[in-house]
């Protein structure tokens, strides 16, 4: 229980010595709130190296802060004053807030913009018999116990969870192995531990390219250009959760702060350089301003509460 506030004042401190000062074009800190080699640290590493390539940042680095989904960087971003502190954040975090009940909030920092977000895949293995949604719908109401699904984190049977729901099927019978991360998720399927994931666009479309997977659906509002992969919403299930990515200041930094650092991040997210990490990384470019994101941070919030009450039972 102690750890916590610790590894945060930590963080915190080590935040504060990284900046080296608080104008946002002279030093900024981009805060991942994982370890290296995940989503946040690759959104964060990308756009560090955009700003250092268009020079638009005097000196910038990332801090990561890993820990309890997320939220151990939101509380060190909380304790700062400085706007020079970015941190991206969203759905992870919303959902290990709920979770596990943790006393730092999305809330308690300052939405400034949202910039991307990254859609899931229902997929299967390539020798599944199930050729197409419907049929594994149809399997999964008939034996919810016996359709093994995994997935690579709290997200992933977020959105299990939501497809079931609209296939009315009850998510608690559901069997639900959970993965550490989406290369463990792909070995479950390949090994026949699981039956079914819905993960993450960048884990699962390469494999289902080289034939090891079969994609059923993806959880998109729309079709994605160049994806011959029907939607969910277009097979008649209204799914359509996202992995989004915002970036975040400390609380109670100006209005004249936001607006700068929206105004830095519209010129970071326009290079060439970033336009092809959200091609690398099948990003899907979503832009959102800090007034607007506020009520999004709230509407998400309260969707994923009420998925959680239904995983609970």
């Amino acid at each position: 229980m102690l750890a916590v506030p610790v590894i945060g004042i930590a963080a915190a401190q080590s935040i504060r010595a990284a900046a080296g000062g608080t104008n946002v074009r002279s030093n900024l800190t981009l805060i991942a709130p994982a370890a290296a080699g995940g989503g946040w640290d690759a959104f964060q590493r990308e756009l560090q190296q955009t700003m250092r390539s268009n020079s638009l940042v005097g000196n910038v680095q990332v801090v990561n802060i890993p820990g309890a989904g997320g939220t151990i960087a939101v509380g060190s971003l909380s304790q700062l004053t400085a706007p020079n502190n970015l941190m991206v954040g969203g759905t992870g975090q919303i959902a290990a807030q709920i979770q596990f009940g943790t006393e730092a909030v999305l809330t308690d920092v300052t939405p400034v913009a949202r910039v991307v977000e990254e859609y899931a895949l229902v997929t299967v293995p390539a020798e599944s018999p199930h050729q197409d949604l419907d049929s594994l719908i149809e399997a999964w109401a008939e034996d919810p116990p016996a359709m093994a699904w995994t997935g690579g984190g709290s997200f992933d049977q977020l959105v299990m969870t939501d497809l079931a729901l609209a296939a009315g099927i009850a998510p608690k019978e559901t069997t639900y192995i959970s993965s550490d991360g989406g290369g463990e998720a792909i070995q479950a399927l390949l090994n026949g531990t699981a039956q079914a994931t819905a993960g993450g666009f960048a884990d699962m479309y390469p494999q289902i390219q080289s034939g090891r997977l079969r994609g059923l659906g993806v959880v998109a509002p729309e079709p994605l250009d160049g994806i011959d992969i029907p939607t969910l919403p277009e097979l008649g299930y209204d799914v359509t959760l996202t992995n989004w990515r915002a970036l975040f200041a400390p609380p109670g930094v100006s209005p004249e702060d936001i607006a700068d650092l929206e105004e830095l991040i519209t010129e970071a997210v326009a290079t060439p350089e970033w336009k092809d990490a959200v091609q690398r990384y099948y990003w899907e470019e979503v832009p959102l301003g800090s007034e607007e994101l506020v009520q999004y941070v709230a509407d998400e919030t309260e969707r994923i509460a009420g998925l959680f009450e239904e995983i609970n039972g």
